[in-house]
């Protein structure tokens, strides 16, 4: 597993390195997951935190963050 700064940096790269939308996302799909929302990574998720699997679920791209990203 990648370290934590990896895993931020890449989570940033899909958010046009705008770390209050990051904070934004990952603080919603946290909330989501500690609802019963279904992890969308691949691997064993239970001893992870929401918070590590909303930053890895964003860093890979399987979240795509609407309505804040300034398509320039």
């Amino acid at each position: 597993m990648m370290r934590l700064e990896e895993r931020i940096s890449k989570a940033l790269k899909q958010v046009d390195n705008d770390r209050y939308i990051l904070a934004i996302a990952v603080g919603q799909r946290a909330d989501e997951l500690s609802k019963g929302a279904k992890p969308l990574l691949e691997l064993n998720t239970q001893k992870m935190k929401y918070t590590d699997i909303a930053i890895d679920e964003i860093a890979a791209g399987l979240l795509k963050i609407e309505g804040f990203v300034d398509k320039k």
